[in-house]
């Protein structure tokens, strides 16, 4: 019976990443509006002007490109960590 603790329901286990996934995605989005924000908008008003359009789109797009990139980075990084300690303890 006591192995049955250490055994975490599958289902329970999805559950969870994918609320993990949504809160990165959550604060992804919230740190993309605020840089995008202060580097875009200059004076709120009643619409946005084609220049501020088109700061924002520039924004997030860089912003995407840029967290993506790191993304890549990292999980290369992890790949040659663990073919690296795979070779290790051969």
């Amino acid at each position: 019976m006591e192995g049955q603790g250490a055994t975490a329901d599958p289902q329970l286990q999805h559950f969870i990443e994918i609320e993990s996934q949504k809160q990165r995605f959550q604060q992804l989005v919230h740190q993309m509006t605020e840089v995008c924000w202060e580097k875009c908008m200059d004076k709120p008003g009643p619409k946005l002007d084609s220049r501020t359009e088109v700061c924002f789109v520039n924004c997030v797009e860089r912003f995407i490109d840029t967290s993506q990139f790191i993304l890549n980075r990292l999980e290369q990084t992890q790949r040659s960590k663990g073919s690296f300690s795979e070779s290790m303890s051969d």
